[in-house]
């Protein structure tokens, strides 16, 4: 390699056109998938305190968020429903309700769009159930594996037979990824695509979505028993690993930003699909420091998602989504 003063790299920084010409990581609107929020009700918009900015819909909002991303080049929006307090039970069986929430949503999406758009649906019982946990749960509190994972294929099947594209099972159940995909198969819905919350770690950052579908103030002890310990990579690679091997088309980890480490690992080992959840706590965190004069909040929203595409990742999930797709779009 050439040395000072042959080779000079601020020659390449010199001007817009050559840092353009020479910049080795793209960023668009495609890139991106748009979580939003189901509530109850027609035409209701619900601003959530701990997430300003980002709102629940009525399922006519969320159609017409649905058109909004379309319009701004996002290919893809992500449904989480915030159920009614008196359709909670200990066994979540609302998740089963072919005219839940999140099944009315997936409808009116396809039938307003059909496939201009891609819908993906989270697969876990925390938005459903009384105590505010991913699963079943023992007389001891213990949240019951295989049994979890009887009612999360159940779950994914409802979910797939309203039109969802993308099931993607958040709850880390051992072995519920293969249980889905042998259900999807056998039920003929071969083309709906599985990714898998494959390092999903047991985070202080989630507390602002736990306060958006309404699990946050149900919540009983902790996910510690079934949600990854932060201080563990090869632990992460070996669940995506088993994802891979039990049908996963695609896998994410969540939190984001702090563990760009692990995204870059995945993507290093396994060369598949890699995706990261920008969660509530981040969203909120970048927000709290644009209130408070700390940074530009348009230069923070996009050097953050430059950052995961620099990782490896083929996407991110953001709540920044739009705006960013804003920004990009001029």
């Amino acid at each position: 390699m050439s040395m000072y003063p042959a080779l000079r790299l601020r020659r390449t920084r010199s001007t817009a056109w050559s840092r353009t010409l020479v910049r080795e990581t793209h960023l668009a609107p495609a890139h991106l998938i748009w979580p939003l929020f189901v509530t109850s009700g027609q035409g209701v918009e619900e601003p959530i305190a701990s997430l300003p900015g980002v709102s629940r819909w009525s399922v006519d909002g969320i159609v017409a968020r649905a058109k909004e991303a379309k319009a701004l080049g996002i290919g893809v929006v992500a449904l989480f429903p915030n159920t009614p307090r008196e359709l909670r039970t200990e066994r979540g069986e609302e998740a089963l309700n072919p005219d839940n929430l999140m099944c009315r949503a997936v409808k009116a999406i396809k039938d307003a769009l059909g496939d201009d758009i891609g819908v993906l649906t989270d697969v876990a019982l925390d938005p459903y159930t009384a105590h505010g946990h991913d699963g079943l749960v023992d007389g001891g509190g213990y949240v019951l594996n295989d049994a979890t994972s009887e009612v999360l294929v159940a779950q994914a099947l409802n979910q797939a037979a309203a039109g969802a594209d993308i099931i993607a099972p958040s709850d880390m159940m051992d072995g519920r990824v293969g249980a889905i995909r042998d259900a999807l198969e056998e039920g003929g819905h071969v083309n709906v695509q599985i990714m898998a919350y494959a390092a999903k770690y047991a985070s202080a950052f989630y507390g602002p979505f736990r306060d958006a579908v309404g699990s946050g103030g149900l919540l009983k002890g902790d996910k510690k028993t079934y949600q990854m310990d932060p201080a563990n990579t090869e632990e992460a690679l070996r669940e995506v690993e088993l994802d891979l091997a039990e049908g996963a088309d695609s896998v994410m980890v969540k939190p984001g930003l702090p563990y760009l480490d692990i995204v870059r690992a995945v993507k290093e080992r396994f060369e598949v699909p890699v995706f990261a959840y920008q969660v509530s706590g981040e969203y909120a965190m970048i927000e709290a420091a644009a209130a408070a004069g700390a940074g530009d909040r348009d230069a923070l929203v996009l050097e953050t998602l430059l950052a995961f595409r620099r990782a490896g990742c083929s996407g991110v999930l953001s709540y920044h989504a739009a705006h960013a797709a804003r920004l990009m779009n001029g």
